[in-house]
């Protein structure tokens, strides 16, 4: 179940954010961006329900891998649970940014095109700065694979080094954006690591009576015997 969730969240973010997004924001013609979505109605509405359905597979998700980590290591579970929430709740206000979009768009007010247009550069750059909860996300999901010894090492260090690479590319993002390629690459370890996972947990899962079990070193001690 955590590896169809987290598989819903990666094919509905591409379809929502990398392909609908790029067909109707027209980055420097407001008026272009405005026609289009009075165009492509049905096409910005589905946008709008695209990242609606990010928001559910995101939450659904953070829960799923609190209560697949959880006997591995509490505090790192639920700090993926929590970072999954808040990026879930930003992706959510970015979703009402479109929605009021295509509503001015449909019924103008006042410069339609301007308001339009910045609507939409308001949702990207929550998608920017969402980016930061997003690789802290994958930091205690790689701690967790490490700390549970259920899944491939490798794997745990990719997921730690992606997350780190997420929150670099957010901030070069804004502080240097002429080096856009270096801010992508720095992704590439964390879709990795991502696909990895989502491969590993359909094809080879963790085991139900493991997950009802804490690591060895994380076992707690016997009680000493009293006479």
């Amino acid at each position: 179940m955590t590896g169809l969730l987290y598989l819903a969240l990666a094919i509905s973010g591409a379809l929502g954010f990398l392909l609908i997004r790029s067909r109707l924001f027209n980055a420097d013609d407001p008026n272009a961006t405005l026609a289009n979505l009075v165009q492509h109605e049905t096409l910005a509405r589905v946008g709008v329900a695209f990242e609606l359905l990010i928001v559910v597979t995101q939450a659904l998700a953070a829960a799923w891998f609190y209560r697949l980590f959880r006997t591995a290591d509490p505090r790192a579970a639920g700090a993926i649970a929590a970072f999954g929430l808040i990026n879930a709740v930003v992706v959510l206000v970015s979703a009402a940014l479109l929605a009021t979009a295509v509503d001015i768009a449909l019924d103008p007010v006042g410069d339609a095109a301007a308001t339009v247009q910045v609507l939409y550069l308001t949702s990207g750059n929550l998608w920017g700065v969402g980016g930061l909860f997003f690789g802290l996300w994958l930091i205690p999901m790689g701690r967790c694979v490490l700390r549970s010894n259920w899944m491939p090492r490798p794997l745990g260090w990719i997921l730690v080094g992606g997350g780190i690479g997420y929150l670099l590319s957010a901030f070069i993002g804004y502080l240097a954006p002429d080096a856009q390629g270096v801010a992508d690459a720095l992704v590439v370890p964390a879709t990795i690591g991502e696909f990895w996972m989502v491969g590993y947990l359909l094809t080879r899962g963790v085991r139900r009576r493991t997950l009802d079990q804490a690591p060895a070193d994380r076992q707690p001690e016997a009680a000493p015997l009293t006479a």
